[in-house]
């Protein structure tokens, strides 16, 4: 029997509750939005439950201003000042920031760009053929190895990363060195605990139930290489 992998970096729900309130166009009639947040293994990453769907199939991640000009949300979200990543979960948005803002002060201005978009009544994605990465999905071609990776990912590893307001991205796999690339996204793309979690967790499993893994390494985003994206949109 395979049980599920628990990543060493779980933290306890501990909601947050922040309720926004409005005014639609007719006169008398309010809007309430009640969202909650949730501290994540990343001190500079917290997910927000805006208490109705966001992805309805796998997840998307927004590493930079320029990826995010497909979603009308992830853009709002990025022109704040000081946030830095987007994701999207099934249920939850995972928001991170850089080291020098504020939560006090980021707090009320996410929330507002959430409601906002929720009550605009706009799409998640302008373009919904880009919206959802199905890095895990098996195909024909896929070796029975390949096959295996992509089944523990699904059904194993992720939930519990997603748990932390993160994902993990399958790149590819290397037969002949018996390397497994992938990427991680949301709060575990700079969490100080994702070199123990692809380490100690995600490599110990994969190796165990597929013995031609070897080695798990993590492929860095152009900005994870080249220091904290600052650019934000105007």
């Amino acid at each position: 029997m395979i049980s599920r992998f628990t990543s060493p970096c779980s933290t306890p729900f501990v909601p947050f509750s922040y309720a926004l309130s409005g005014f639609g166009n007719f006169v008398g009639q309010k809007r309430t939005m009640f969202i909650q947040t949730q501290s994540t293994p990343n001190p500079s990453s917290l997910m927000f439950y805006p208490g109705k769907p966001v992805m309805e199939v796998g997840s998307a991640d927004f590493p930079n201003a320029r990826t995010a000009m497909n979603s009308p949300l992830a853009k709002a979200l990025y022109g704040i000042d000081g946030i830095t990543r987007v994701f999207y979960g099934s249920d939850f948005v995972t928001v991170t920031k850089s080291e020098d803002a504020s939560w006090d002060f980021l707090k009320p201005e996410i929330f507002a760009a959430i409601m906002d978009f929720y009550s605009s009544g706009n799409p998640l994605f302008l373009d919904s053929a880009t919206s959802a990465s199905m890095d895990t999905a098996i195909h024909e071609d896929d070796s029975e190895t390949v096959a295996m990776i992509k089944e523990l990912l699904e059904t194993r590893i992720r939930p519990a990363v997603q748990d932390d307001g993160g994902d993990i991205e399958y790149i590819g796999f290397d037969p002949e060195s018996g390397v497994v690339k992938l990427k991680m996204q949301g709060a575990c793309s700079g969490c100080p605990s994702s070199s123990v979690t692809l380490k100690s967790g995600i490599e110990n499993m994969l190796m165990h139930y597929v013995p031609e893994v070897k080695a798990v390494e993590q492929e860095l985003d152009d900005e994870d290489e080249n220091g904290e994206l600052t650019s934000q949109l105007n």
